[in-house]
């Protein structure tokens, strides 16, 4: 396995990852549009996309790190938008090479914290968590708008 930045031909392999995850699908009418937005972050120096890639070069993994400045520090938050491993390869570590990674790129830039938010239902991805040192610091609250 091989972990890299993402490349703008990345975007469908990626897209069925997140369905694999379970999320909603792009629909058709907005994949263009989304695929812009993916463009767009892979540009943007606060964002920086990681993917894991098997032996044959196949996207089997993906990280979405952002760095975001909060009030209350000078350094930049390192944020974990997205991270998701293909169920073929779940469970082989590549979830943590993916986390590793993203840890050094935050330490890199001077950041103060790695955060990523995780919802109860995912419990091998909370266990991971934890093992990689991280905390569970509370709950997330939404509302569909």
């Amino acid at each position: 396995m091989d972990v890299r930045s993402a490349q703008p031909g990345d975007f469908a392999a990626i897209t069925d990852l997140l369905d694999q995850l379970g999320r909603s699908r792009v629909p058709h009418d907005d994949y263009q549009a989304a695929k812009q937005v993916f463009f767009d972050q892979l540009s943007d120096p606060l964002s920086e996309h990681l993917t894991a890639t098997d032996r044959d070069g196949r996207v089997v993994g993906f990280c979405s790190l952002h760095f975001r400045m909060r009030l209350n520090h000078t350094t930049p938050q390192a944020w974990i938008a997205d991270l998701f491993v293909s169920n073929a390869v779940r469970g082989r570590g590549t979830a943590r090479v993916l986390l590793g990674e993203a840890e050094r790129r935050a330490r890199e830039r001077g950041c103060w914290e790695l955060t990523l938010e995780a919802g109860p239902e995912r419990s091998e991805a909370n266990l991971l968590y934890s093992a990689f040192g991280m905390t569970d610091a509370g709950r997330v609250f939404r509302k569909a708008l």
